[in-house]
């Protein structure tokens, strides 16, 4: 095989690598769901429910998340709020505190991250159903109410709600975040009738109470604790009429940082269950992960791969200096975007800003995962 050959074998490879990942795999798994999909149904089901918190420094919006998980629309006596202050040194405490009986308050100390004290709130838990709830997260009056109805199909072991992101400033990072997760959930939409959602709404998700299973304080439990419920057969549900809003990061900072953290958690997630990634075991959900989390992890490789072939082929045709010349321009774009004082210029920039955004973050935080590296506490909406 010629030099020239083995860069078009690259080049074209990646193209059909990126589509595949971007537009096919959501395409394939819409298809499938239609055609050999397995629904799960609705059913009365009213447990008991625990709804955890873990919150460090969060006085600015703790008060108003207890009373939202207060008013939910649920059966009196059989829902109790769970806060677990992690390390706080601000007046998270006192806040929670005031509501006394109301609620149950712990506290953890030393602060050892948002999963350690999940696993704390989860061993003083009485429920038949634990709901997992961020301390700006604000449901939906039926949110609860909606999750739990899942569970009335037996096959349900773990259910996750609808995401939906607030830009009230209309900042670019904030539009690119807003269309990501409109993107993912119409992907879960359709995992969800094939063998389950890879990957969940962290702030709005619930699981069976026997299913819960405590994790290392290094562990994404969005990501780890899904998978493992997945993986001993039972279905992750998509349930779109529980709805999660929380106001979007806005600047690329934050959002490049927050991005880096989820990644590599979630590398790491994907690295302690690799079990599942056999698909003569595990069949449908082993090409679900590999789909949606692994190619969509290391996109950057077949992104790099694409830029360095057409380079150098770009001297031996127009199609390929136009491909180069495309993706140089695409870049470029994406670069303007994520620069501060660009201004009124990033509204029109705000798709490829956040795809590269994305992109650089993943392999940021697959550069940490190689080295071993691990991060377990960060800063609440500072990414």
């Amino acid at each position: 095989m010629g030099q020239e050959t083995l860069f078009q074998l690259i080049l074209w490879s990646s193209l059909g690598l990126l589509a595949y990942v971007y537009i096919g795999y959501p395409f394939v798994v819409a298809m499938l769901a239609r055609l050999i999909g397995r629904p799960t149904s609705n059913a009365p089901c009213e447990p008991y429910v625990s709804v955890l918190i873990a919150a460090h420094n969060e006085e600015a919006v703790i008060g108003a998340t207890v009373e939202n998980k207060l008013r939910q629309q649920y059966p009196e006596g059989k829902l109790e709020v769970i806060v677990v202050s992690d390390g706080s040194t601000d007046k998270t405490d006192a806040i929670v505190g005031a509501y006394g009986e109301r609620i149950r308050f712990l506290r953890q100390d030393p602060r050892a991250g948002k999963t350690a004290a999940l696993n704390l709130a989860a061993a003083h838990a009485r429920g038949d159903v634990l709901v997992f709830a961020d301390a700006n997260s604000m449901y939906g009056e039926m949110t609860v109410a909606s999750l739990v109805s899942r569970f009335g199909d037996p096959r349900v072991g773990y259910v996750t709600g609808k995401l939906i992101y607030v830009n009230d400033d209309g900042s670019p990072i904030g539009d690119g975040c807003l269309a990501y997760i409109r993107y993912e959930n119409i992907v879960r939409k359709s995992e969800s009738e094939l063998a389950g959602c890879i990957g969940v709404n962290g702030g709005v998700d619930a699981v069976r109470r026997e299913l819960y299973e405590p994790m290392r304080a290094d562990q994404q439990p969005d990501f780890v604790l899904p998978l493992s419920v997945a993986g001993l057969g039972y279905r992750v549900v998509y349930e779109p009429t529980a709805t999660l809003m929380e106001y979007s990061l806005k600047g690329a900072k934050s959002e490049y940082r927050m991005r880096v953290r989820v990644i590599l958690r979630a590398l790491w997630a994907l690295f302690d269950m690799r079990r599942l990634l056999n698909p003569f075991r595990y069949g449908m959900l082993s090409f679900q992960i590999v789909s949606h989390k692994v190619l969509r992890y290391t996109a950057f490789v077949p992104m790099m791969g694409m830029l360095v072939s057409s380079a150098v082929l770009a001297e031996t045709s127009g199609i390929y200096a136009a491909i180069l010349g495309l993706q140089l321009a695409a870049y470029f774009v994406g670069c303007i975007g994520l620069c501060d004082w660009a201004g009124r210029v990033q509204r029109l920039t705000r798709f490829p800003s956040y795809f590269l955004l994305l992109n650089v973050a993943s392999a940021h935080a697959t550069w940490r995962f190689v080295r071993r590296q691990k991060q377990i506490v960060w800063s609440p909406r500072s990414g």
